[in-house]
């Protein structure tokens, strides 16, 4: 459900001399790009989008791109205040507590909104057979002490932890290159982004011989295949659990989220240059 009752309790001002509302949209997921095109598409926006810069190959995006972190959240309000930010929106992965703790400290600290993209996470259906595990080193203590085929759906930066239980076969997906390799006997590397088929995913892991999954649950349908694929060849799913978020005024949908932030700011209501 979108958090309407945050959102009521912060008000933008549209008061003052014309020039161009300023948005800095924090990214790294499909959505942020959506909403950056979407937003822009208005004219009547100044936009920026930052990303962290973990992604060699990032994307074509729609507006322009900051890349690399700020330094904290004193950082980020730092910038906030210097580039006279009138509104930051977080759509970045569900599993960037960090950043989006750092976003509503920061928020908090300019004195400008701040509204969030929040991707429902998927729930588990008649068929799946998930192990809810809250953190990688819970994941890997439970792949157990018998040698498994493990295929890692995992970012780069969760795979290090893994080097802790070797007597297990991996099969690592990503979408940049694992460099250095880690240190295991058996590990396969894939590199590919999504979306993946079902039917796709079905193939890699019965062709792979694959036994157990590791998967953060990120939600949306671009990684879903995998998930789906296990419950059709009945594997087990270590699913790492989603971390506690700040509460903020936040949508599930692109729409929703861009519709409330067109809604604040009139197009009768610029401040332009």
């Amino acid at each position: 459900m979108d958090n309407q009752g945050a959102c009521a309790t912060r008000a933008f001002s549209c008061s003052g001399a014309k020039v161009l509302h300023s948005i800095l949209i924090l990214g790294g997921t499909t959505e942020a790009r959506q909403i950056a095109g979407r937003l822009a598409a208005l004219h009547r926006f100044r936009l920026e989008l930052s990303l962290a810069g973990r992604t060699k190959t990032p994307v074509e995006q729609p507006v322009p791109v900051r890349t690399g972190g700020f330094g904290g959240a004193d950082g980020l309000a730092h910038y906030l205040e210097h580039q006279r930010i009138d509104l930051m929106i977080d759509a970045t992965h569900p599993y960037a507590a960090q950043i989006s703790a750092n976003a509503a400290t920061a928020a908090r600290r300019a004195d400008i909104p701040l509204v969030a993209l929040r991707r429902p996470g998927w729930d588990r259906v008649p068929g799946d057979r998930w192990q809810e595990v809250e953190s990688v080193e819970q994941a890997v203590a439970n792949l157990g002490d018998t040698p498994r085929l493990v295929f890692l759906a995992l970012g780069r930066q969760e795979l290090l932890p893994f080097e802790a239980a070797p007597w297990h076969h991996y099969l690592v997906r990503s979408v940049d290159p694992v460099e250095p390799p880690l240190a295991l006997a058996d590990v396969r590397y894939i590199t590919a982004r999504g979306p993946f088929a079902l039917d796709e995913e079905v193939a890699l892991l019965r062709d792979n011989g694959i036994e157990v999954i590791v998967s953060k649950n990120s939600g949306g349908s671009a990684s879903y295949g995998k998930i789906a694929a296990a419950r059709a060849l009945g594997l087990d799913v270590i699913m790492i659990r989603r971390p506690t978020l700040p509460d903020s005024c936040s949508f599930q949908t692109v729409e929703t989220l861009v519709d409330h932030v067109a809604q604040a700011f009139p197009a009768d209501q610029l401040r332009g240059e």
